[in-house]
């Protein structure tokens, strides 16, 4: 089970990926006059990067999920 400090550590790295990977000097590098399969060089990074961002945050979301599950609901301290 992930600690809901892990976990924010992991999403504050996806935050710092996503970041670098749209951060303008490393965008420059594929915007490059050339296509691959007919589509542009600088649309495919654009779309396998952020389908790798959303994959990366689903399967986090879907881990806490299934740990919490696991663990059964939390009603708190005492109470009815």
């Amino acid at each position: 089970m992930v600690g809901p400090g892990a976990l924010r550590e992991r999403l504050v790295a996806l935050f710092a990926l996503g970041l670098l990977l749209f951060s303008p000097p490393l965008l420059s590098l594929f915007n490059a006059p050339s296509n691959v399969l007919g589509v542009p060089l600088l649309y495919l990074y654009l779309f396998a990067s952020w389908i790798t961002l959303v994959i990366l945050v689903a399967a986090m979301a879907h881990g806490r999920n299934r740990s919490r599950r696991r663990s059964g609901p939390d009603f708190g301290q005492g109470g009815v």
